[in-house]
Order: C-alpha cells, then sequence, then structure tokens
C-alpha cells in the first residue's frame, strides 16, 4: 500500500495543493462511489449523478486552495455535489427520471432476494414521495451514514433542524410506508 494512501483526506489536500497534484486520485477514488450513490438518490438518474460526480470532482479541484483544512474534506466535497445536483434539478425538473428499482445480487435463496427487492422498491417509492428538504437529510443518515454534524456541513443547515428533518422524514417515511 502507498504510503499516500493512509493519510487523511486533509493531509493529501495539503500535499496535492504544495507539492504533487496527482494525490487528488486518491481522493477521487475514495469518494467516487460514495458521492454517485448519493447524488443518484438525489437526482434518480445514474448517467446525470455520473456527469454530477464528476463535475463537484472539477469544482472542487479548481476551488482546492479555498478548502479550510481544519475542517472534514468529506463533508465538503458533499457539499459541492450537493450544490452540483440541485443546480441540475433547478435546471431540468422534467427531465429527471424517477430511480429504476435497485437490484440486488445476492448468492442466497430466491424468496430472500425478492423480499429484500421488493422492500428496497418500496422504501425507494415511498422515498420518492416525500419533500427533497425531507429526503435529503434521510438518506445521508441512513445511507451515506453522516453524523447530524456532517449533514449540517453538508446542508449548511443548524444540527437541530437536521434533527427536525431526520424526524419529520421518519415519520412521513412510516406513514407513506404503512399506508402503501
Amino acid at each position: 500500500m502507498d504510503e499516500n494512501e493512509k493519510l487523511s483526506d486533509e493531509a493529501i489536500v495539503e500535499k496535492v495543493r504544495s507539492t504533487d497534484r496527482d494525490l487528488y486520485a486518491i481522493l477521487i477514488e475514495r469518494y467516487q462511489h460514495k458521492l454517485l450513490r448519493y447524488v443518484t438518490h438525489l437526482i434518480k438518474d445514474e448517467h446525470m449523478a455520473t456527469d454530477v460526480v464528476q463535475e463537484a470532482f472539477i469544482n472542487a479541484y479548481i476551488n482546492l486552495n479555498g478548502f479550510d483544512v481544519k475542517k472534514k474534506f468529506s463533508s465538503w466535497i458533499y457539499r459541492i455535489a450537493h450544490n452540483v445536483a440541485l443546480n441540475i434539478i433547478k435546471k431540468y425538473p422534467s427531465e429527471v427520471p424517477l430511480l429504476d428499482t435497485a437490484d440486488f445480487v445476492s448468492d442466497e435463496d430466491i424468496e430472500k432476494e425478492f423480499e429484500q427487492k421488493e422492500t428496497v422498491e418500496m422504501v425507494t417509492k415511498c422515498l420518492e414521495q416525500i419533500p427533497l428538504l425531507y429526503a435529503e437529510p434521510l438518506t445521508l443518515y441512513y445511507i451515506e451514514e453522516k453524523s447530524y454534524a456532517e449533514i449540517s456541513d453538508i446542508l449548511r443547515i443548524p444540527m437541530g433542524t437536521v434533527a427536525t428533518r431526520v424526524s419529520r422524514a421518519k415519520a412521513l417515511m412510516k406513514h407513506l410506508c404503512q399506508k402503501n
């Protein structure tokens, strides 16, 4: 394993800014799949999400000197991806299709796989019905496993508001999923 891969995100940013711009590839490798998953939940189109993530990495690279290494790089890059995704949603509101059902590949029995797929379809359907205002923090918390503090940084809202929105989103999800 390369010594640079053991470094924190913030230490890599420092090295990219001062000596070795090629190390930015390590940050891309660390966050590419996570950001793609997050953005896909926002805009419901994997191809568009790929473009959004690529643009987020480009924007982050261009603005790397503005990053405060005392803060978490992960929150910063998620925030950039969030902003790019929202710009796409605003620019092409009617062109953002609904998310196709997610497939679970499993070596286990077919019945369990079917139940998982059915559950994912139901949760996705319910998640699509709640406003983005609530769906976004819920996705960040449960799917992206971000803390309230990180969500607060990403969405630029107070932690209390994050807690309120997650709580309301859970209540909405429960209501919608029970109704369906």
